[in-house]
């Protein structure tokens, strides 16, 4: 198991959508595995393929070992079959380091995923693990939590951004 590079915003690769998830193998299962130790490593609490180079559609997500509660789950080309309602939250992300801003999304979700194994689930998140599936699945299309930020926001994000576009 190894802790992975993460790519950081303003790479192209980002805003790329990933290609689904085809061949179920041992190499998936040791990706998932990297990606846990790497989004553990950061810290973080969801790490999406694309931010580790790999263009699948697959993230993993532990939303609340930080708070002592372990419970890794990896999801394999993930499905948002319904949402309903709305909530506003602070997210973070790993490949845009150092920028917390609002974003408004669904506060419940429904969600069809395979396993690694390539079994089909479904299941209903609400809260924070609402938000933090929305928020990894938003990476396999390309999209960016300052994507999903008001034009307001944006212009105050501005000059952070244009510092890490600097750094690049």
């Amino acid at each position: 198991m190894s802790v992975l590079p993460i790519v950081i915003w303003p790479d192209r690769r980002l805003s790329e959508p990933a290609g689904a998830v085809a061949v179920f193998d041992a190499s998936l299962r040791h990706l998932a595995e990297d990606m846990l130790d790497t989004m553990y490593a950061a810290p973080g609490r969801g790490l999406a393929g694309p931010q580790v180079g790999a263009m699948l559609r697959i993230f993993v997500m532990d939303c609340h070992w930080k708070d002592g509660t372990a419970d890794p789950r990896v999801f394999v080309n993930p499905e948002i079959v319904t949402s309903e309602g709305e909530a506003t939250r602070e997210e973070g992300c790993l490949s845009v380091p150092g920028l917390l801003v609002p974003v408004t999304r669904p506060a419940k979700l429904r969600l069809r995923w395979q396993g690694l194994d390539g079994t089909w689930t479904m299941g209903d998140f609400e809260g924070f693990e609402a938000t933090c599936i929305q928020h990894e699945r938003d990476h396999l299309d390309g999209i960016l939590h300052i994507d999903r930020t008001t034009d307001e926001i944006r212009t105050i994000l501005a000059p952070a951004l244009a510092d890490l576009e600097a750094q690049k």
